[in-house]
């Protein structure tokens, strides 16, 4: 593959190339590289699969007390009935 260098991007262009590598959790490089693609019509445009932050204020919400108290409730789980797998 070859490289290219891009002189002259304006501040505002940069800034939204960043964010959308941002949002898309990617980096500027391969957002240009898929832009530049697609607007050749070379790669189709892919849909983007949204993020979920419904669930994100329960992440951590335990204190040290309640994770020992569900660690201790689901340890039976981690017991493996050896006749079961014969």
């Amino acid at each position: 593959m070859a490289n290219l260098s891009l002189r002259g991007v304006e501040a505002e262009t940069l800034a939204a190339l960043k964010a959308r590598a941002r949002a898309e959790g990617a980096s500027v490089n391969s957002v240009v590289l898929k832009l530049i693609s697609e607007g050749l019509g070379i790669a189709q445009a892919r849909t983007r699969v949204p993020r979920h932050t419904d669930l994100d204020e329960l992440a951590g919400a335990w204190s040290a007390d309640e994770a020992a108290e569900f660690a201790a409730a689901t340890s039976p789980f981690d017991e493996v009935d050896e006749g079961l797998w014969k």
